[in-house]
């Protein structure tokens, strides 16, 4: 038991729980944002957001186009809403707080007779073996 319980209290086990009812409730904020907001708008503009009554029978099967045509449409617009809300504005936010770092050192040179990278500390050229200056 005291092996479960050192299991459960590191903190990767605590962090995912808490990734996972995060997620949840962020997914439901999303699927409200779609539901109620966009799929209404594109109706008053496109005049009908439902498509499911399209169906098509072969052979005496019938295939729901216009479900599937609703689940298509409705990922498209919670993938644009998790990027023009969620991860454009923490890009931009990661890149203001990184604005005033400097970049780091370099690790490597190019040698000047064939171009190839070499270690900044190297002599001579490990592709063409002319020294380096």
């Amino acid at each position: 038991m005291k092996g479960f319980k050192q299991f459960l209290l590191r903190g990767n086990v605590l962090d995912l729980a808490v990734a996972v009812v995060m997620g949840a409730a962020f997914g439901a904020v999303v699927t409200a944002l779609v539901k109620d907001l966009l799929t209404p708008l594109i109706g008053a503009i496109a005049g009908k957001p439902d498509f499911s009554e399209l169906t098509l029978t072969v052979n005496g099967s019938k295939l729901l186009v216009g479900d599937f045509l609703n689940a298509l449409i409705a990922f498209l617009m919670m993938a644009l809403a998790v990027y023009f809300f969620v991860v454009l504005p923490v890009n931009t936010m990661v890149a203001r707080m990184r604005r005033g770092e400097a970049p780091p050192d370099p690790t490597t040179k190019k040698c000047p007779e064939c171009l190839s990278e070499v270690a900044i500390a190297a002599r001579r050229c490990a592709f063409c073996t002319s020294p380096l200056v």
